[in-house]
């Protein structure tokens, strides 16, 4: 083997190392609740651009455009539902003046709101984050969805496929935020001010 086929080697599996590991988003938690700021930012800043990617695959008109909404939270954090992910939510032009108000009584989304909640899910045996579905919710016109507070709820996973959502399966917690208009928020500690 010649020095500058050695060399070429060499350098070849130092990108294909650097490349794996920034693509992988490693982190060595067991539980994403023992996550710390700085690093739900480094997991978001590694994986960001792959979660856009693969929700753009499909054709799913709002994964093209949420990330031009209003950002809810200065970076994503873990609530618990939606099993445990980070979650990161946009509002658009329609839902954002009233969810960035962030109440808790009285609220009243008007029809054609709409958030979407991107996650990321920590997977513990292989220490890496791992995007996971986009998560959409459409407020209707009255009566679109008298079962579900009119909202409609759909979800892209992560290579842009739509995934199979059952209404009442999302509704069901959803309905826990009663005065809300079925809405969860961002943890306080990350929530965009108005």
């Amino acid at each position: 083997m010649t020095i500058r086929t050695f060399i070429a080697a060499g350098a070849a599996a130092m990108a294909f190392t650097s490349g794996a590991s920034a693509a992988d988003c490693k982190t060595d938690v067991e539980d994403a609740f023992d996550l710390s700021g700085a690093q739900i930012e480094e997991i978001y800043a590694c994986i960001g651009d792959k979660m856009l990617e693969g929700y753009t695959k499909g054709d799913n008109e709002i994964a093209a455009v949420y990330r031009t909404w209003a950002p809810t939270a200065t970076r994503p954090a873990v609530a618990g539902p939606h099993g445990n992910r980070l979650l990161n939510t946009f509002a658009n032009d329609i839902a954002a003046e009233q969810y960035l108000k962030f109440e808790e009584e009285g609220v009243v989304m008007p029809a054609g709101s709409v958030l979407a909640k991107e996650s990321i899910k920590i997977n513990v045996k292989k220490s890496k984050a791992v995007v996971g579905p986009l998560f959409i919710m459409t407020k209707g016109e009255a009566g679109a969805a008298p079962d579900a507070d009119d909202w409609i709820y759909s979800a892209v996973q992560p290579n842009g496929k739509p995934m199979k959502i059952k209404q009442s399966f999302c509704h069901n917690c959803h309905e826990a935020f009663e005065g809300q208009d079925a809405l969860g928020y961002p943890l306080e500690e990350v929530r965009v001010s108005n």
